[in-house]
């Protein structure tokens, strides 16, 4: 009974350390999820890398689940294709786009640019219900879309 005992406190420290452990990374049971889903509404292009564009832009993206498929607009043209999801993991497929000319260099040149960012992405990370930071394989910001626009 004796070694039992001895045993017991030996090893309980480190099962309870464990369990501990475990509880915080599953959210402890409380309905609280790692997974911050962004399907659904219209995110609305407001930064490129380290620069915002102009407001009213027309770029924007909206991720369907269901489907896996993503559509939206670079500012010019319509874009669609598909996405995967995992967790904070996200990848963007190849995307097909509408051929039309911008008759602004500098829409268009943001549109060419919003485009090589969700190529480039491999994460994402959201700032509240409305705010979305596209990363790339380093961790980079890409692109940062709202849901209000601002």
């Amino acid at each position: 009974m004796r070694s039992f005992a001895r045993l017991a406190r030996r090893t309980a420290p480190p099962v309870l350390a464990a369990t501990a452990l475990l509880a915080v990374l599953t959210g402890c049971g409380s309905g609280i999820s790692l997974d911050e889903p962004i399907e659904g509404p219209a995110w609305q292009l407001v930064q490129l890398g380290d620069e915002p564009v102009a407001p009213g832009n027309g770029a924007q993206v909206q991720f369907d689940r269901s489907s896996g498929r993503l559509s939206g607009s670079g500012g010019c043209n319509r874009l669609s294709g598909t996405f995967t999801r995992s967790g904070i993991s996200l990848k963007i497929g190849q995307l097909a786009s509408t051929r039309m000319a911008c008759t602004d260099p500098a829409r268009g040149a943001n549109e060419a640019q919003f485009i090589s960012a969700l190529q480039s992405t491999a994460s994402y990370s959201l700032a509240g219900a409305d705010r979305l930071a596209l990363l790339n394989a380093s961790g980079r910001t890409v692109a940062t879309l709202s849901t209000s626009g601002r």
